[in-house]
């Protein structure tokens, strides 16, 4: 496997410049999952690394080796597309070992190479099936089989497991795992799927109009987003966001009240900011308090033990907040929430972390 260092990427369509000043470095062995809203630049990026897509500016490195004048097949790598692009009339063991195939690899060494990935996959039994004889989990293994036996350096996944339905979703992503840990493969993986991204990933790219918000460990960027725009992308439910101003107590909300908010040094009165809070650090409680707002319930999820209590607050700001077990809540009540002052995020009127 290799380490892949990206510097200064850029990359336009015409006028429109789609990845600005990429700076990223994918280390050996290491997992990296871009994620982002639609249009952020995350494809893109997969495809420039890939050589799919040539640069307008910047560098790609894949171990030691500048690749941006090769061509995709030069650059050791291996891609899985969302679409399994199986051949229907061959077999599993040929589908596998189609490209070795192509590229001249003698026999006996395809068939080595295709048995030790089945292996791997556990599809030695669905070697001789055809692709309309397995299930959709079972096209995705076999597609990843035929990035296994070309022994790339670098894995790139484009959504593999977004044609897939939850069940399988789920298993799938368990055997990406289990592939990652047994073969110490190099991996850069994009999806939209948060819970994708914060179980496979060990680092996690926030991409937003074509540049990078923030990278780091999953959990990092969970309880220390960056800005505005990760924290209310990290996360299901998202984050909720109060507005407010600062002044000698902590934060005024206008109608929702006064919060006792710790600020950082030098905060002058009246600087406009935005709490943050994540639903599972906000409460049902059962009267006022220093950090308790008024809210009137507007729906109830139960998803089992836990579930999720919608509340418009006096400001007309929906919030949500995790509730465990049965709390005899409906929608009309009103009630308080309390919020943890140890999981407050404060953000500055440009958007940026505060402290």
């Amino acid at each position: 496997m290799a380490e892949v260092l990206i510097e200064n990427l850029k990359k336009s369509f015409g006028s429109v410049e789609v990845l600005k000043d990429i700076d990223l470095t994918v280390e050996d062995g290491g997992f990296v999952v871009l994620v982002g809203p639609s249009g952020c630049g995350k494809s893109t990026l997969l495809r420039a690394i890939a050589g799919l897509e040539p640069v307008s500016g910047g560098t790609i490195t894949i171990g030691g080796r500048k690749v941006n004048d090769l061509a995709p097949a030069q650059r050791e790598i291996a891609m899985v597309f969302q679409s399994y692009a199986l051949y229907p009339h061959m077999d599993v063991a040929a589908n596998m070992g189609f490209g070795l195939k192509f590229a001249g690899t003698p026999k006996a060494e395809i068939e080595a190479r295709v048995a030790e990935a089945a292996r791997i996959l556990q599809l030695e039994p669905l070697l001789k099936r055809r692709p309309r004889e397995l299930s959709g989990g079972q096209r995705q293994r076999v597609a990843i089989g035929r990035a296994i036996v070309r022994k790339p350096q670098v894995f790139l996944f484009d959504e593999p497991l977004s044609n897939l339905d939850a069940a399988l979703r789920i298993n799938t992503r368990v055997e990406i795992a289990r592939l990652h840990k047994l073969l110490a493969a190099t991996i850069v993986y994009v999806t939209h799927d948060q819970v994708e991204a914060m179980t496979l990933a060990d680092k996690i790219v926030v991409m937003n109009q074509g540049r990078i918000e923030q990278q780091g460990k999953p959990l990092d960027l969970y309880y220390r987003p960056a800005n505005l725009f990760v924290a209310g992308f990290i996360g299901s439910p998202a984050m909720n966001f109060l507005k407010g101003q600062v002044v000698a107590a902590g934060v005024d909300l206008g109608v929702d009240g006064r919060l006792a908010v710790p600020l950082p040094q030098g905060m002058a009165a009246g600087t406009p900011v935005t709490l943050g809070i994540r639903p599972e650090h906000m409460r049902i409680a059962a009267g006022e308090g220093a950090l308790h707002l008024a809210a009137t319930v507007e729906l109830v999820e139960r998803l089992g033990e836990t579930g999720f209590a919608h509340l418009r607050l006096a400001s007309g700001t929906v919030a949500i907040a995790e509730i465990r077990g049965d709390t005899g809540l409906k929608t009309g009540d009103r009630t308080h929430v309390a919020l943890d002052a140890a999981h407050l995020h404060l953000f500055g009127a440009d958007g940026r972390r505060l402290g």
